[in-house]
C-alpha cells in the first residue's frame, strides 16, 4: 500500500541533482505530514522493529526514512546492495535486512564496524574518543543475527581501512549506503570508499551530520560532499540524504 502524502505545486523529476520533490514527500512528510502514524502503521516496519529492541540507537524518524527508502526508492534504482558503516550491536542492518529480505530480493546487507569500539578520534574537531561504544563485542552481535534467521545480512569485521576497499570492490555495486559514523575520519573513509560503487541515484545517508556531539562528521560531508563534489542534499531531515551520480 502506498501511504506517501501528495505534495501540491512541486513537480516530480531532478534539479541540481536531487529530487526536490522526493524529499518533501519523505521529510516534510515525516515532520509535518503526517507519515510517521503511516510508517508506524505498517506490518513490515512493526516486524523489523520487533527484531531490533535494545540493539539499535538509530532515532525513530531515522529509521522511520530509512524504511521509505527501501520499500519505496530503492525498487525504482538499478539493483544494488546496501552497506552500513557503523553496525554498532546490528540492530539497524538487521533492521534494513529483514526490510530487504521481504522486498528486494537478492539484494544483501553488508554490516561494517570494529564490533569493539571506535578507533582513534581526531581532537581537534572530534568530540568523541578512542573506544567509545565498546560495550560490544563481534560474538554478541554474530550471535543476534543468527537468532533472526535473516541469510542476507552479512558483517564485516575491523576498521574501514583494512576491510571497506575490498568489500566494497568486490560486492558492489550498492544502492543505498547508511554512513553511521560519530567521527571525521571514518565519515572520510566510508564516503571516499562507497562513491564510486552506488548505482545512479543511488542514496548516500548520513546519520550522525546533523547531531550536536558530531561535528567532526558534519564537517567531512561540508568539505567533500558539499564543497568539493558539489552535491546538494535531498533531505536534511531527520538526517542528510544526497543522491549519487545525478
Amino acid at each position: 500500500m502506498n501511504y506517501l502524502p501528495e505534495i501540491p505545486g512541486i513537480p516530480e523529476g531532478l534539479r541540481a541533482g536531487r529530487s526536490p520533490r522526493d524529499g518533501y514527500v519523505r521529510g516534510w512528510g515525516l515532520e509535518f505530514g503526517g507519515l510517521a502514524g503511516h510508517v508506524r502503521a505498517d506490518p513490515l516496519y512493526q516486524e523489523a522493529v520487533a527484531l531490533i529492541t535494545g540493539r539499535s540507537f538509530v532515532s525513530e524518524d531515522r529509521r522511520m526514512n530509512l524504511l521509505l527508502l527501501l520499500k519505496f526508492y530503492l525498487p525504482k534504482l538499478a539493483s544494488g546492495h546496501i552497506i552500513e558503516f557503523g553496525a554498532y550491536k546490528g540492530g539497524n542492518a538487521v533492521f534494513m535486512a529483514h526490510v530487504a529480505a521481504k522486498l528486494l530480493p537478492g539484494v544483501q546487507v553488508y554490516a561494517l564496524d570494529t564490533y569493539a569500539g571506535m578507533p582513534a578520534t581526531d581532537k581537534t574537531v572530534d568530540a568523541h574518543n578512542a573506544g567509545d561504544f565498546g560495550d560490544n563485542s563481534f560474538e554478541d552481535v554474530k550471535a543476534y543475527v543468527a537468532r533472526t534467521g535473516l541469510k542476507n545480512l552479512h558483517l564485516v569485521r575491523g576498521t574501514f581501512e583494512e576491510t571497506a576497499a575490498r568489500l566494497v570492490r568486490e560486492k558492489g555495486p550498492f544502492a543505498l549506503a547508511h554512513i553511521d559514523c560519530d567521527i571525521h575520519s571514518a565519515v572520510v573513509h566510508a564516503y571516499e570508499t562507497v562513491k564510486p560503487a552506488m548505482v545512479p541515484g543511488g542514496y548516500l545517508v548520513f546519520d550522525d551530520a546533523t547531531v550536536s556531539s558530531c561535528i567532526g562528521a558534519t564537517e567531512a560531508i561540508e568539505s567533500l560532499v558539499v564543497r568539493r563534489d558539489g552535491m546538494n542534499s535531498e533531505q536534511i531531515f531527520p538526517h542528510f540524504v544526497f543522491r549519487a551520480g545525478l
